[in-house]
């Protein structure tokens, strides 16, 4: 490994210290963040010391635990020499993922990004299940995403279908969720039908937004482009030349599952994402997206990616509280 400053070893080889170099004071400055808090996160995971040094930061800890540290240094260093952005819950991330193996390298993350037409930041997997999602997506006509909130599931199924629809691979967008009733009757929410099932809906335009500018989202939605609408609206229809989502797949039931799977035409990807811990059907009803991906699990053409807390992208306490939860169930 290149970039290694000095490093000794004591009699007994238990403890090192390791210095990694930053030529450019720049690049360290981003690497260790707003008040070193990239620091104190390596420090905390790896349960090292991490210093300054005039030319770079010093490593003071266990073999192996300081081994990974400067790994982790020089791997993100390079990705910040590059022009890659770096951000908060990144580093924890990468240690978990280079814990997990440590011949991963962090910059095949960012040869599957995804630039979308006019938005300023292309968009990157954060982790390798994430990045196996996308290529799964390009590679198969039906794609499962199946996991817990927060890992980046609908958002980069949402930027893979504006970017083939900006590129002409589809002529339209189709997005779409259940409309479950949980807690409230649909009857008594005010407003017309589409002014009920729009609460449902909001998260499906907060991705689009996020994607291409206001007024953009909704010259493609009132045109009929890109078509946002509860599940119950998709049957008796053909989806030809079409990227279609569905969105919290776990709240449908299996026959709705069925009908929208047997919707897609000629030309058409649909990607189904849920959360098989979340289900809010009346008990005793299964699952359409458990039922869905124990039968097709095996079928040509069709890919299943299953998503852990370890993918989740939200702020680090998220990845820590499904953990929580998943312990409190087992």
């Amino acid at each position: 490994m290149t970039g290694y400053g000095r490093r000794t070893t004591d009699p007994k080889g238990a403890t090192k210290e390791m210095e990694v170099a930053f030529p450019q004071s720049s690049v360290m400055q981003t690497l260790v963040g707003d008040k070193d808090e990239n620091l104190r996160t390596i420090e905390r995971e790896l349960g090292i010391k991490v210093g300054r040094t005039p030319t770079g930061l010093v490593l003071i800890g266990q073999d192996t635990d300081v081994e990974l540290g400067a790994d982790l240094l020089l791997q993100m260093r390079g990705l910040i020499e590059r022009g890659e952005s770096i951000f908060k819950g990144d580093v924890e991330r990468a240690i978990k993922m280079l814990s997990g193996n440590r011949r991963l390298q962090l910059e095949e993350l960012f040869r599957d990004e995804i630039r979308v037409s006019g938005k300023r930041t292309k968009i990157v997997p954060k982790t390798f299940r994430q990045k196996t999602y996308i290529e799964e997506i390009k590679n198969h006509s039906v794609i499962f995403g199946v996991g817990p909130a927060g890992t980046g599931k609908t958002y980069l199924a949402m930027a893979m279908a504006v970017t083939a629809l900006l590129n002409k691979e589809v002529k339209r967008i189709v997005l779409c969720r259940p409309a479950v009733e949980a807690g409230e009757k649909l009857g008594f929410l005010p407003g017309d039908m589409a002014e009920k099932v729009n609460p449902y809906l909001r998260p499906l335009y907060d991705a689009l937004h996020d994607m291409v500018d206001f007024e953009r989202a909704k010259e493609l939605v009132e045109k009929g482009v890109v078509e946002v609408a509860p599940l119950a609206f998709m049957r008796g229809r053909t989806l030809s030349n079409a990227f279609v989502i569905l969105d919290e797949a776990q709240n449908t039931t299996s026959v709705q599952m069925k009908m929208l799977l047997t919707r897609l035409g000629f030309g058409s990807t649909c990607v189904v994402t849920g959360d098989a811990t979340q289900i809010d059907l009346p008990r005793g009803v299964q699952s359409g997206l458990s039922h869905a991906t124990m039968i097709l699990k095996d079928t040509p053409g069709v890919s299943i990616v299953h998503f852990t807390d370890e993918d989740v992208v939200r702020h680090p306490l998220v990845s820590r509280i499904i953990q929580a939860y998943e312990r409190d169930e087992n």
